[in-house]
């Protein structure tokens, strides 16, 4: 069984940052919406405060996140520890995005290393903490970070990026407003 915890503390928070590879979860307030779950990597996560996280959000093929929480903020983390100590932790809150030129945008971003991907930062007041036993999650070694993001956006140039965004990222899935 799980545990609960107050806030995150400096071992956790530790450990956090050092996941490779963690996943979002969001879903608009419509029943016949589609839920969305992200897989994040790259270093782009901080943990900000005992109950406050931010990643930098990278331009990718959608803006579920970004869509799903302008609506209604609903968000849960979740990290998954894939060496040989097992653990699971979950971030369960209230997101909001910050698009550059917002406060708070930098304090996230200038935090990790540059990425010409980058679209905006999300932040998350977090208000349950948990975690369970891992068990059923697979060793794995991570060999390397792609880095297909990075080139895209380098070879493409921040004119391209841009009428991406305004093209791919104006509205979700569900048709919700997305940047």
């Amino acid at each position: 069984m799980g545990k609960l915890f107050d806030e995150i503390d400096t071992k956790m928070a530790s450990w956090i940052e050092a996941q490779p590879l963690w996943f979002v979860a969001t879903a608009p307030l419509a029943e016949t919406g589609h839920v969305n779950v992200s897989p994040r990597g790259h270093d782009t996560l901080s943990v900000l405060g005992p109950r406050r996280v931010a990643w930098v959000d990278y331009t990718g093929s959608g803006v579920e996140t970004i869509a799903h929480l302008r609506e209604n903020g609903r968000i849960c983390l979740m990290f998954a520890s894939y060496g040989h100590r097992p653990r699971i932790v979950r971030l369960h809150g209230t997101g909001s995005v910050l698009l550059p030129g917002d406060p708070g945008f930098h304090e996230v971003v200038d935090l990790h290393p540059d990425n010409p991907s980058t679209r905006a930062v999300i932040s998350v007041d977090v208000t349950r903490i948990s975690d369970s036993c891992g068990w059923g999650v697979p060793v794995m070694d991570v060999t390397e970070e792609r880095d297909l993001l990075r080139r895209r956006a380098e070879t493409k140039g921040p004119e391209w990026m841009d009428g991406y965004r305004r093209e791919r990222n104006a509205v979700s899935i569900d048709g919700l407003p997305g940047l």
